[in-house]
């Protein structure tokens, strides 16, 4: 048994059961055809089908939706369509078919066979206004954008909107990545958002960056670019000085780093509700080692945490980590340059 899926886009009912089915029998044998689905993320599952019984001769043999219906589906889950051209809605999942011979009224196993595939839309969510690179007039604008497509494989579709300072020299990936948000909101079930009064006021002499990204409940679907725009009045932006720039640490390390020539600068998010918390700065060049350990006071929630450096060496590669109470690593890798 081949099972024929496409590895990600968009999937019909009736796409589920694309197989080659390859018998060594030297006469006509009865089969059938059992298939499971599940969720990958949660592990839930979606639904099973079991095919009408199918007659197999000597050879190769094409498997599609017509010759294995009528099947018996037993839905377990929102996301299968109960239609055959239906869609399945957006997210990763896993399907699993079993090939049963049939023998008078007795099954045995001939063959199994897993396929993973992602439910991806065809189109992702579009920004719409304000336009890349645009000044706008005002300092509590609106940001719209369009939906993905098909709307039909969302089940539950919502956004999740940030916008972050633009610093000199980033590119907008990098103070997507990097960067604490200047706003954020999230699960917003709009195509829009206002900007609120209450959120930290846009200043005119900074660039800032935003993007969008579209999830089906909790599970990632699609994001937008990023775009760029100024409030109205902007001057021309000044060289940013980096020590000015705390960097927000992460959990997982990869391949990020920045230029640190003073004060270490980092963001923290203290969820775990610390008070205290202990840090090191390990050295990622020949030997390594830790070069400098402490402890730094936390509040609860966002804390912007200045490590004053000693003994590093100029052009050298650093990891900043902290560990929590829930012995949660936290990190940022920087080069140190003092010049």
């Amino acid at each position: 048994m081949t099972v024929q899926l496409p590895p990600t886009g968009v999937l019909q009912m009736a796409q589920l059961w694309n197989m080659l089915l390859v018998s060594t029998s030297s006469s006509p044998i009865l089969v059938k055809i059992e298939m499971r689905m599940k969720d990958v993320a949660t592990n839930q599952p979606i639904l099973t089908g079991f095919s009408r019984t199918i007659t197999l001769n000597k050879g190769v043999r094409q498997i599609q939706a017509g010759d294995v219906t009528p099947v018996t589906y037993e839905y377990l889950s929102t996301a299968a369509d109960r239609t055959q051209n239906g869609l399945l809605t957006a997210g990763n999942y896993i399907a699993c078919y079993s090939v049963f011979l049939l023998s008078g009224d007795a099954l045995s196993l001939l063959a199994e066979d897993c396929l993973a595939f992602a439910v991806e839309p065809v189109s992702p969510p579009l920004l719409n206004s304000p336009e890349d690179q645009s000044i706008v007039d005002g300092n509590l604008p609106q940001f719209s954008w369009i939906p993905p497509a098909p709307l039909s494989i969302f089940s539950d579709l919502n956004y999740d909107f940030v916008i972050v300072e633009l610093r000199n020299g980033q590119s907008t990936a990098e103070a997507i990545q990097q960067n604490i948000p200047v706003y954020k909101s999230v699960h917003n079930k709009n195509l829009f958002v206002n900007y609120p009064v209450s959120a930290l006021a846009l200043d005119t002499a900074k660039k800032y960056a935003w993007t969008v990204t579209a999830k089906n409940g909790s599970t990632f679907a699609a994001q937008t670019e990023t775009w760029t725009f100024r409030i109205k009045g902007a001057a021309a932006e000044k060289m940013v000085n980096e020590t000015a720039a705390y960097i927000l640490l992460k959990k997982e390390l990869d391949a990020t780093q920045f230029t640190c020539s003073g004060p270490l600068q980092v963001g923290y998010s203290n969820d775990a509700g610390d008070t205290t918390v202990n840090y090191e700065i390990l050295s990622l060049g020949a030997g390594g080692g830790v070069i400098q350990s402490g402890k730094l006071s936390l509040t609860r929630g966002q804390n912007q945490l200045k490590v004053v450096l000693k003994g590093l060496t100029n052009d050298q590669y650093y990891l900043f980590r902290l560990q929590n109470n829930r012995k949660e690593y936290w990190n940022a890798k920087f080069i140190y340059n003092n010049k």
